[in-house]
This record gives structure tokens, C-alpha cells and sequence, in this order.
């Protein structure tokens, strides 16, 4: 496969030089119907880190995302992407925030009616991209997934796997600063799961965006954390015991709408507490 082109780290100063998170939520809480959802929640996503989110069902993990993305505003609290406080912002500046941000849904989210190409495209031509530059993006970030072959198909052509990383592909095209993953290996066997954790760990690696990971699955991260992508062999190696990813990767537990852990993965398996050591078993 040939060398992936999207920009290096190296080779967007404006991001590694960037200060303060990439995402921070500051005392976050929110209600639904009297339901508290997501309790004085505070965290920080780093730039370059990417950070898993895990909880049972309604703990309040995709409140997270969309809270991040200005869908839905908090009760109380305060959240900055990008060095923009969410929570302060215009419908407008919210849209234009958006732009910086790839999304990835669990269902893939793909249009019908429309071939790869144009789900991968879609949102350079409203962005007015030019017909050269979009065609040149799109086909470099299907190689990039290994999928350029499926350029003229349409998504009901394509297994549940091969639509989730067209999915990736249409997050990546637009070179997004922040990355964020709403359960990307729910639904799909186990061999098609860690073949999009293997993506997600290489774009991880190749190209250090940061990235808030939601996910059920708990072994797609400890292998995130415990491997890393070889950028000569084009796969993903085990790292020797006890050595951790040159790129950060963390874990944030939710339980009733509170974070009870925030850490990497040596820290998670030295937990002491009692519900944790029961949920990583």
C-alpha cells in the first residue's frame, strides 16, 4: 500500500504547539427529564492523547460527545474544544467549530442513495473544495483504510465493517483537529472489530489527532494501549510487557453519571478499587 499523505504532526506546527486540551469538560452536569444524566464531570483530553470512555449502559457516555459537539448544552459546568468555550457559543460558531471535528457513529451514518466517493466527499463539496483536490483527498483516504477499490460503490454494497471505515475515511478527509468515535466496533464480529481498532490505532500513531473514543468494548482499548502501529510493516505490534504506546491513551470510567477513574492503563490494572477491578475482570 502506498505511503499515506495526510499531513504529519510535523507538518501542522499549529497543533503541537497548541496550549492548554484539546477538549476540557469543567463541572459538568445534566438532567434529563429530572434524570441526572452526567453529575460535575471534569476532565481534560490532551492534544495528540487519545482517551477511551467506558461505562455501563446510560452512564452518560454519549452525552459526552455530544455535549463536546455543542448538540445538546449542559445544565451547569463549562466545555472548551480547541480553546472554544461550547458552552458560550452561537448556533453559528458551533457549525463553524464542527468543521474541526471528525465524527464517527456506530451505525456508520452513510448516505444510500449516494456511492463512496460522494459519502466520503460530502462534506468538502458543500465546504466548496475544488473537484482536483477532493478527488485527490478522497481516494488517499480510502487507500489510507484500504478500501480505495470501493470508490464507485454504494454503502449496501459494502459489509458492516467495510461501511464502518468508509465512515472513518469520511472523518479523516476534512483533516480534522479532534477525532470522536461513538462506539466504533459496536455490532461487529470479533475479527472486524480489531481490524477498525487497527485503523484507529493507525491513525492514532501516523498522525497524532486527538481523539475521545466511547466504546463497550474494553479490550479495544487495552490492545490500543498495549500496542502500536508499525508504519514499516503497515500493522499493528505488541509492545513489550509493561510498555506503553508512544502516543498517550487513557481511560475514563463513568458510574452514575460521575468519573470514578481517569488514567492509563498501567493505573487501571493497579486499581485497587473494588467496583473497577470488578469491571476490567
Amino acid at each position: 500500500m502506498a505511503a499515506p499523505t495526510l499531513p504529519r504532526e510535523e507538518e501542522r506546527p499549529e497543533l503541537a504547539a497548541l496550549p492548554g486540551s484539546a477538549i476540557e469538560f469543567e463541572n459538568v452536569s445534566i438532567a434529563f427529564d429530572e434524570k441526572v444524566v452526567l453529575s460535575d464531570i471534569s476532565f481534560k483530553l490532551l492534544h495528540g492523547e487519545t482517551k477511551a470512555v467506558f461505562g455501563v449502559a446510560g452512564s452518560g457516555k454519549s452525552t459526552l460527545l455530544k455535549l463536546a459537539m455543542g448538540l445538546i448544552r449542559p445544565d451547569s459546568g463549562r466545555i472548551t474544544v480547541l480553546g472554544e468555550e461550547v458552552t458560550a457559543m452561537t448556533e453559528n460558531e458551533l457549525f463553524a467549530l464542527r468543521r474541526r471535528l471528525g465524527i464517527v457513529f456506530q451505525e456508520s451514518a452513510l448516505f444510500d442513495s449516494m456511492k463512496v466517493y460522494q459519502n466520503v466527499a460530502f462534506r468538502l463539496i458543500e465546504e466548496k473544495v475544488s473537484t482536483e483536490e477532493i478527488e485527490r483527498r478522497v481516494r488517499e483516504v480510502l487507500r489510507f483504510v484500504e478500501l480505495e477499490n470501493t470508490y464507485d460503490m454504494r454503502p449496501s454494497e459494502l459489509s458492516g465493517g467495510m461501511r464502518r471505515r468508509v465512515a472513518i475515511a469520511r472523518a479523516i478527509v476534512t483533516e480534522p483537529s479532534v477525532l470522536l468515535y461513538d462506539s466504533p466496533t459496536g455490532g461487529l464480529d470479533p475479527v472486524t472489530s480489531n481490524t477498525i481498532v487497527e485503523l484507529i490505532m493507525k491513525q492514532r500513531d501516523v498522525y497524532k489527532t486527538s481523539a475521545l473514543m466511547v466504546t463497550h468494548r474494553l479490550q479495544d482499548a487495552f490492545t490500543m494501549a498495549t500496542h502500536q502501529f508499525d508504519k514499516a510493516t503497515n500493522q499493528m505490534i505488541a509492545l513489550p510487557k509493561g510498555q506503553l504506546a508512544d502516543v498517550p491513551m487513557s481511560f475514563l470510567i463513568l458510574r452514575e453519571g460521575k468519573v470514578i477513574f481517569d488514567g492509563d492503563a498501567h493505573q487501571l490494572a493497579n486499581s485497587r478499587d473494588e467496583y473497577i477491578r470488578e469491571y476490567i475482570s
